[in-house]
This record gives structure tokens, sequence and C-alpha cells, in this order.
């Protein structure tokens, strides 16, 4: 390696989706549409939760954090892009590219462990439903909540603190449309063994900890709904956390298709498409999922909309 190549650079470029100019605008339109539709639904979703007395309960809470998060996951990827397409320009700065990678993380990260408790409140309404209140009492939903932005915020900031102590030579076009860390740390001059084994080894222990927890707690969710013996009353507890798994599968199965897709095609290009499902479409639809079917978010949405209830 020449060490004239051995230098920080001071910008990157996001190829995003195609370099096709006929293209952009419909690209722009789109994801401005679903960038629109995610803020609006997922605020609303947190404003029907502030002002309905009847949905202050950690279940609830918990949605309420979930909704916010999913705000700032997207407005941490989708604003850039859209800017850079209006200005006609690939550019992100080395230190702005570090920052999106640092918030990508941390939200994505809070969305996975926020999941994975909404699912322990689901366990505990359901096989302990007398225990309840005292269970998920006001201090423990706020000591969960805290544990997930610790947890997330000490996770990104390893994995930044990693991609600075890398130099990048020439070649710096990010065929992503954000700085993805994957992505970021290919790009890198010298060996970059050291970062691969502490990202695989993070992405493996914060995916698998959360996804078996949520696994556990709906095996127990199951057991308790098939010892129910009243149809009605099956009905009941399942519907109470069926929002929450339909919530749950599309997180993962869309994250889960976007490594499979990229590591069955090699293409770049084709991740990035792919990754859009769990980075854009799934905070959009969450909102969705939760008032379709959920009476009493469509309750309260209908009353803070001035609607009769």
């Amino acid at each position: 390696m020449e060490p004239g190549n051995n230098t920080r650079v001071s910008e990157f470029l996001l190829l995003g989706f195609s370099e096709d100019p006929e293209l952009q605008p419909l690209i722009f339109g789109l994801f401005l549409s679903m960038y629109l539709v995610t803020v609006l639904g997922n605020l609303l979703i947190i404003l029907a939760t502030i002002s309905d007395s009847h949905l202050h309960t950690p279940m609830y809470f918990f949605l309420s954090n979930l909704s916010f998060v999913d705000i700032c996951f997207t407005s941490t990827t989708i604003p850039k892009m859209l800017v850079n397409i209006q200005a006609q320009s690939k550019a992100i700065t080395y230190t702005g590219c570090i920052t999106q990678m640092y918030f990508f993380l941390v939200f994505v990260e809070l969305d996975n462990f926020l999941l994975a408790v909404m699912a322990y409140d689901r366990f505990v309404a359901i096989c302990h439903p007398l225990h309840y209140t005292t269970i998920m009492n006001p201090r423990l939903c706020g000591l969960l909540v805290l544990a997930c932005w610790i947890l997330s915020v000490l996770h990104a900031l390893l994995q930044s603190l990693m991609v600075l102590r890398l130099s990048f030579c020439r070649d710096i076009e990010i065929p992503h449309f954000f700085c993805e860390l994957n992505q970021v740390v290919q790009l890198a001059c010298f060996d970059n063994l050291l970062n691969d084994i502490v990202m695989n080894f993070s992405l493996v222990l914060l995916a698998t900890c959360p996804l078996a927890g949520i696994l556990y707690s709906y095996s127990k969710i199951v057991s308790s709904i098939r010892a129910i013996s009243s149809a009605q009353g099956k009905y009941k507890a399942f519907s109470t956390c069926a929002s929450h798994l339909s919530v749950v599968s599309l997180f993962y199965c869309t994250g889960l298709g976007v490594y499979l897709s990229s590591a069955v095609s090699h293409s770049s290009r084709s991740s990035a498409t792919a990754s859009v499902m769990y980075t854009v479409v799934t905070p959009m639809l969450n909102p969705f999922i939760y008032s379709l079917k959920n009476k009493d978010v469509k309750r309260a949405l209908l009353r803070l909309l001035g609607g009769k209830v």
C-alpha cells in the first residue's frame, strides 16, 4: 500500500439506487411520500397515546416510544437522500457519514430492543394477568426503555469508534443511499479484519438475544392461550398481541431478507434496494398495523382528529 493513499477522506459519494437522471424525480417523489406518511402516522400514534387516558398503560407507553424511534430512524437517512437528489449531488462529508451511521445504528437497535420489551409486556399481560400492574409498574417500564437506549448508544458508539480508526483510499463510492456500516468498512485501505469481527459478533449478539426473548415470550403466550377453555377468551387474548406480532414479523423478516438477498446476489445495489423494506417501509407500516388491528388506538385517533367515537 502506498503511503500517500493512507489518508482520511473529506467526503464519500452515495450512489443511491440509480444514476439515470430520468428516474431521479420518481425516486424523490416516492421517498418523500413514504417519509411524510411515516412521520405523520407515527406522530399521530404518539399524540393519541398522550391525549387518551385509556392508553396510559405500559403497552402504549412502549408503542409511543417505538413510534418516536421510527420517526428518528427514517429521519437519519431519507432527508439526506432527498437533499442530494434535489441538489443533483451524491456527496456526504466524512463527519456527516460517521454521524449518520452512528444515529442509524442507535435507532435500528432501539427498534430491535423495544420489540423485545413489548413482547415481554405481552407475556406478563397474558401469562400473569393478576400480577400485571404490579410487575409492569412505571418504574420498571422506564428502566426497560432506559436500558434499551443505553445498550443502543453504546453499541453505536463502539462501531463508530471502530470506523474512525480506519483510513480510506481513493475509492470512496458507497453503493447505497446512506452510510451503511458494512459498506463503509469495506472501503478501508488496510486490513479491516478486526472491524469485521466486532461488527459480525455484535450483530449476532444484539440480533439473536432480543429475538430469542421474543420467541420465548410468544411460546409461553401460545401455551397460555391454548389453556384457555372458551373460544372467545382465546380470541381476546390473541388480539392483544396480534399487532405486535405483525410488527415483529415484518421487522425481522424484512431485515433477514436484506442479508439473505445480499448474500445470494453479492450485489450492493440489490442490498440497497432490499434494505428499503426495513429502513423505510416497516416504520411506515407500523402505525397502520397498530391502528387497524387495535380498537383502542382507532378510538383514540378518532377522538384526536375530532371524529365521533
